[in-house]
């Protein structure tokens, strides 16, 4: 009897041991024009959702999510090889950084030190300069348990990268739960006072079809305020109501219900291209949006730690992109939901601060959870 005992036990381990070793796997993607290898990971949870991840930018490949009928589509942009990444300059699927979003005229101040950042839109700097966290590769270590697979990334960015003060070591950790969850985990630290922002830039198009628009998608943003900005997308450093404008999306509206309004923001971004104040800011992790597709039924839910969230309607995208599969990524078939820091808060007082001293560590939390309706 405890033979057998022992024999069942022995099939039960071996089994789970093997299904935890099959939820991540590994495989080269390509290689970068310098020659060095980049490898591709995918993740898989017990319901089989999927995720894809380079370790070239941190970047998420594909993310194939069910839809009302259990139908898995990939739901976010990317290439078929490393050459699209390397040459992509709308950071797709990647992790952005030191500071996600727009510096203006590339400066910053810390204790009285002027910093000249690289420029790489204008004189302003965008997501970290033109290589920042997302033309480097990053070193990669990865677990699955019974629940879930999960998959780090670390990255030593030196003092002086693209103009920054510090040494900055950061990991980020993507983990893909039970609950159909693509959780993202960030850390970070420095050995002298500097500033930090990432952000994850995926595209989304819910619908798996991405010849279609996202005009006709729900979107729910709980917020009160936007940061308004300039000809130039800098933040002017106000905070403008939503209410009674096109920005209001505290209640779910389609995206491309008013934005082809006659609105001077509307006008400087090409169409949403702006921060949301979101709303119970206090640190800790909260609901903060919603985007539904009607056709697919699928629901993605939004929870952060941060103070904002850019809404990027996919205005630049302009049929010169050619994804996935050889599809063309035409105009607004996609969009950004950026968890972070508001734009230019080191140049804005008011701004909730992204100053991280040696000492501290920097940690951050976004959710992107799937259901369908």
């Amino acid at each position: 009897m405890r033979a057998l005992q022992f024999i069942i036990f022995s099939l039960v381990f071996f089994h789970s041991q093997s299904a935890s070793k099959e939820m991540i796997t590994k495989e080269l993607f390509g290689k970068l024009s310098s020659g060095e290898e980049v490898y591709l990971y995918t993740l898989t949870n017990n319901s089989g959702m999927k995720v894809q991840i380079i370790n070239y930018g941190a970047i998420v490949v594909s993310l194939y999510v069910p839809d009302k009928f259990g139908k898995l589509e990939d739901v976010v942009f990317g290439f078929d090889d490393v050459k699209g990444y390397e040459n992509d300059n709308s950071f797709i699927g990647t992790i952005v950084g030191r500071y996600g979003n727009r510096i203006n005229k590339s400066k910053i101040v810390i204790d009285g030190i002027e910093y000249q950042l690289t420029s790489n839109e204008g004189a302003n700097q965008l997501h970290g300069g033109p290589r920042g966290f997302f033309k480097v590769l990053w070193d990669v270590e990865y677990k699955s348990s019974d629940s879930f697979p999960s998959l780090k990334l670390k990255y030593h960015s030196p003092d002086g990268e693209e103009g920054y003060p510090g040494n900055v070591d950061i990991e980020v950790t993507y983990s893909l739960t039970k609950y159909n969850e693509l959780r993202i985990d960030y850390s970070a630290s420095t050995d002298k006072p500097t500033v930090l922002n990432p952000t994850h830039h995926s595209y989304f198009n819910l619908s798996g079809n991405f010849t279609s628009t996202i005009l006709d998608d729900v979107l729910m943003l709980d917020a009160d305020f936007i940061t308004p900005i300039d000809s130039t997308l800098i933040p002017t450093g106000e905070f403008m109501k939503v209410q009674d404008t096109p920005f209001d999306f505290r209640n779910p509206r389609k995206i491309g219900e008013r934005i082809r309004d006659d609105d001077e923001q509307l006008k400087f971004g090409s169409g949403y291209d702006h921060n949301w104040v979101l709303n119970k800011y206090d640190g800790t992790v909260r609901k903060v949006g919603t985007l539904y597709n009607s056709s697919s039924g699928r629901l993605m839910e939004i929870y952060t730690d941060q103070p904002g969230i850019q809404f990027y309607s996919g205005n630049f995208i302009n049929g010169t992109l050619k994804g996935k599969n050889g599809i063309i990524y035409k105009y607004r078939t996609a969009l950004c939901l950026e968890t972070q820091h508001y734009p230019d808060s080191p140049n804005h007082p008011a701004f909730p601060s992204t100053r991280l001293n040696p000492g501290e560590l920097y940690q951050q939390t976004t959710i992107y959870k799937f259901k369908v309706e």
